[in-house]
């Protein structure tokens, strides 16, 4: 069965958090744990370096991390991986955090306090039934969710412009979506190309892509822009 020996990872940043994980983990000894990190930018450098056949089938995400949050981290990630699954295991149930997570992509959404064979059960829900596992409390609030206005994302992009961008980035980043080149960008803006390009290789570095392609795939995804 698929589920029998899941490659799996963890983002988390609470040190208890990750002990507590593991301990449940180590229940079913043919899991493999590929890595866990402490924050989305960590997250995100790990997948980057893997190849293909590696790659976790499932992500346990934390929301609220320092750096790039849950949410963010879904969202890049879903665009860049979107054969992995991204289970949020987090503490919070309120309804903005379900509404962003399940927009941004996330397979599932559990709180933290779920045991072992909840975990178990989750795994299996999404490799063999393509299922969306929930905690109940999070099932019922879902409902609720659902049953407001349906249009409440349809104007709404599913996060903001990573933070680590400066506002010259973000410019840059926008004009780069657009099609300009680097020559165009730069006499728009009055600086070198030289420097047009070395602000580009920081947005690879800080997006965790590595081409234009994805670069106009987070963005269109995202609706960071108006196209």
């Amino acid at each position: 069965m698929i589920s029998n020996s899941p490659r799996i990872a963890l983002v988390e940043d609470n040190a208890l958090n990750r002990r507590t994980f593991l301990q449940k983990v180590e229940q079913f000894k043919t899991w493999k744990i590929i890595f866990i990190a402490t924050n989305g930018d960590e997250c995100l450098k790990e997948l980057k370096g893997l190849p293909a056949n590696l790659l976790p089938q499932i992500i346990f995400m934390d929301i609220e991390m320092p750096g790039l949050n849950g949410i963010q981290t879904i969202a890049t990630g879903k665009t860049l991986y979107p054969q992995i699954h991204f289970l949020v295991l987090t503490v919070f149930d309120d309804e903005d955090k379900i509404f962003e997570a399940i927009k941004a992509g996330a397979s599932g959404y559990l709180l933290k306090h779920e045991n072992a064979e909840a975990l178990q059960d989750a795994i299996r829900d999404v490799l063999e039934f393509e299922g969306a596992p929930m905690s109940p409390a999070i099932a019922r609030k879902t409902l609720k969710l659902l049953s407001k206005s349906p249009d409440k994302s349809d104007t709404q992009s599913v996060h903001a412009i990573p933070g680590t961008l400066s506002e010259r980035e973000k410019e840059i980043l926008q004009h780069t979506v657009n099609g300009l080149d680097a020559k165009r960008i730069g006499d728009m803006l009055f600086i070198s190309v030289y420097t047009v390009r070395k602000h580009i290789a920081n947005i690879y570095e800080k997006l965790h892509v590595q081409s234009k392609a994805q670069i106009i795939k987070l963005a269109h995804n995202n609706k960071w822009f108006n196209f």
